[in-house]
């Protein structure tokens, strides 16, 4: 995550822009990412919640909704385009989707992720025991799984999250349709 969240600012105003937003964070945050990040190492949550943070904060402080939506989408168009490209296969959300306990892995430690077929274009998505859930944190899950599902063809998707551990629910829930 922390890699495409550095290249999404770099593409959003290049290296300036990435300082801009380093300066926002902590000293030892700063230090971290300045080093090369690792796709092999693992980091902290809590480092990739303060970065985007401070990327929405640059990035686009009149609708944060927008800006963590933004880099959830970023996020899949990086990774699904790259290394995990074996999760889309054209014409199937479902695919990808049923992956959801398998793709959960590559970016938490704690924590589980279900997923629910609901019809042809529909489908649940529960996420239980993550640690630290945020509202920011769950627009960019939300951001992610609509560019998943458009990358898996996909089109009009709408994913609701009627459900959230961040506002008092006992599991997060992504609701996704699409045509």
């Amino acid at each position: 995550m922390l890699i495409s969240r550095l290249n999404m600012v770099r593409q959003h105003g290049g290296q300036a822009r990435l300082e801009e937003v380093l300066r926002r964070l902590p000293s030892a945050d700063q230090a971290l990412l300045r080093k090369m990040i690792l796709p092999i190492n693992w980091y902290p949550l809590e480092l990739n919640l303060r970065l985007d943070a401070a990327i929405a904060d640059v990035l686009s402080p009149e609708d944060r909704t927008r800006a963590f939506i933004d880099m959830g989408r970023a996020s899949a168009d990086e990774n699904l385009k790259g290394a995990q490209h074996v999760f889309v296969r054209p014409g199937d959300p479902h695919f990808l989707l049923s992956q959801a306990p398998q793709i959960y892995r590559f970016y938490y430690a704690v924590g589980s992720r279900t997923y629910e077929r609901l019809g042809p274009r529909s489908a649940v998505l529960r996420t239980f025991g993550a640690e630290n859930v945020t509202e920011a944190d769950c627009l960019t899950i939300i951001g992610w799984h609509q560019r998943a599902i458009e990358l898996s063809g996909g089109r009009a998707v709408r994913i609701t999250h009627p459900r959230c551990v961040a506002k008092g629910s006992p599991h997060c829930e992504y609701s996704c349709q699409w045509d």
